[in-house]
Parts: structure tokens; sequence; C-alpha cells
């Protein structure tokens, strides 16, 4: 459990009427085993589509530009199966990262019955998102785009169309690690082909023209180095997220919130799905979550001398914004 500071009221009660559960509505029937989870946010779909563009732009001119114009047919083999296995996987991580529901915490289960059924001990708080009426669990994050408190939400990127959160941080980072990968692959065969055209013809390396050639390699070659530098970085900064167990947004407050790390080993085991195996490189192979109990719901107070506060302080607090409802976007 989180030890929380005696001096954070915000939104942490004790009492089920002090968190007003009758102005939550139940929690929806759940919809049935697999259903897809998709957000309709016109920005996120919109990048989305231009990332499966911008890729499928890269394969056309991978294949029709420098490998089938390719005499060298053991070349033109070997890097087209590489350059589309890497492009499939990348391709299949996105919609995983895209579809996979991130950890949404159920919406409207601050019910009375529900908080009652948790049987709080003294020095035991709850929070509730007065936004979406949930319940949140230690490191669970509200999301205005997703509507939604996520667990470990890290942040919310417009490129996936979805939080990155406990159940799809995996597919995000196989997503851009295989489109850095694919990037570099892209450049370097940029590379070779203009090496080779340069000693050729220019006529006889390409079924185009030479104009309309060297701006499709220049496109390609602009857009690769781009998207290398941008998923480098965004590969790093997941990795390292993983390895020292800490999200984007609790670095942001980890000063105001301080809490207790797990071993990084265990952290990264329980995003790849067990222990290193080739199926952490699989986008069709998920993470390792333990269920969440009811005491994960629950978060334990450093001292419970001055938990008691108010109707009217609760809220009055609760009208302010949710501090919890922080987004760290990677636009």
């Amino acid at each position: 459990m989180m030890l929380i500071p005696t001096h954070h009221f915000r939104d942490i009660e004790r009492k089920p009427e002090y968190l007003q559960p009758e102005k939550c509505a139940p929690p929806p029937y759940p919809g049935p085993a697999g259903t897809m989870w998709f957000i309709r946010d016109g920005c996120g779909i919109a990048c989305a589509i231009v990332t499966w563009f911008l890729v499928l732009y890269a394969e056309f001119v991978v294949l029709f530009v420098m490998l089938i114009p390719s005499r060298d047919y053991v070349y033109s083999i070997i890097n087209g199966i590489l350059f589309n296995l890497l492009a499939f996987l990348a391709l299949a991580s996105h919609c995983r990262a895209m579809l996979t529901d991130p950890g949404a915490v159920p919406k409207g289960n601050a019910t009375k019955e529900f908080i009652e059924s948790l049987q709080l001990k003294p020095g035991q708080v709850v929070y509730k998102c007065p936004k979406c009426c949930s319940i949140k669990p230690d490191r669970a994050h509200h999301c205005s785009v997703c509507k939604r408190c996520i667990r470990k939400m890290d942040h919310h990127c417009p490129w996936v169309n979805n939080c990155v959160g406990e159940n799809n941080q995996k597919y995000f980072v196989l997503f851009t690690m295989y489109i850095a990968l694919i990037s570099l692959h892209a450049l370097i065969m940029v590379g070779f082909h203009f090496l080779h055209c340069f000693e050729e013809d220019w006529t006889k390396c390409s079924y185009f023209s030479p104009p309309t050639t060297v701006i499709l390699l220049i496109l390609l070659c602009f857009e690769g180095l781009l998207f290398l530098i941008f998923t480098s970085v965004m590969f790093g900064t997941q990795v390292h997220s993983i390895c020292t167990d800490e999200t984007s947004i609790e670095r942001l407050k980890r000063k105001q919130q301080p809490r207790e790390r797990r071993g990084s080993w265990k952290a990264v085991k329980e995003t790849f799905g067990g222990n290193f195996s080739p199926n952490w490189f699989n986008p069709f192979s998920g993470p390792y979550h333990p269920a969440l109990r009811d005491e994960g719901w629950v978060r334990q107070v450093a001292s419970s001398d001055n938990m008691e506060t108010t109707t009217e302080q609760s809220e009055e607090q609760s009208e302010r914004k949710d501090e919890d409802s922080v987004e760290v976007t990677d636009e």
C-alpha cells in the first residue's frame, strides 16, 4: 500500500457518505469478453491514420524504388524480408497499443455498496475521481481524452490514439522499437541506393524517372531520420520508466508524493509477460499483471490523527481541479 501524507486531504475520506456515493450511478453492465477498446478522438484517429500512411509510404519506396528494380536478387530478397517483417511487427504493435484497454478503472464504481464492501479500517483511505466517479487504485490517473481513470498511466499518446498504461505499455514499447528499426534500415538502404545510382546510370536503377526517384528517396530519408530520432527517444524513456518503476506522471509528482518502488527486474517481467523469452518481442503476447483485489483499492496513510474532515471541506475540495488528472503527451 502507498503511504500518503496526512496533509493530503484531496478526495481522501474514510466514510462512504463523505464520498457522496449517491451522486454516482451504478457501474455500467460490462460488455462481452473480448470487446474491442477504441477511443473516439478525432486528433488521435488522424494521427493513427498518418502513422499507417507513413509506414506504407516507406514500404512503397523500399519495394518499388529500391529493391524490386535491383539486379542483386539476394540483396533484394534478404532486405525485403527483413524490412517487411519489421514493418508488420510495428503495425501489429501499433494496433495492439491502440485497441487494448490500457487498464481503465470500472466507471462509476464509487457507490455506497462498493465502498462499504471494502470494509475500511482506521488509517485506510480511498481516492475518488470526481470526473468519472470511480474509486482510484494506487497509481491510477484520470485521462481527459479517454475520460477514464487508467491504472499506471504513463501518458496519452495521440499516435496510438490511446493512453499508455498498465495493459498496453509493452505494445507501445515494441511499436517505438520496431519503428526505430525500420527507420534505421530504410536510411541504410537509401544510402546504398544513392551510391549505386551515382555509380550506374540513374535510368537503370529505378522504374521511375531520375527526378521522381530522387524526390521519393529524399522524402523517405527525411521521414526515416525524423522517426528514428523521435521513436528512439520514446523507446529510451519508456524503458527507463519500466526499469525505475516510475511513470512520466509519477516522475513529475515525485517530490509531492514519494512512494516505494518495486525491483526493476520484477517491473520489467510484469510489463513484458514473464521471464525473458522471444515473447518479449511478440506483439501478440500480452503482459502479466496480477488481478486487482479489494485491498488494491485501499491506501494507507502515514498517520490517522488528522484524517477526519468535514463534509463541507470535502465538497469544497471536490470542486477544485483533481491534481491526479495530470496529463503528459508526446506530441
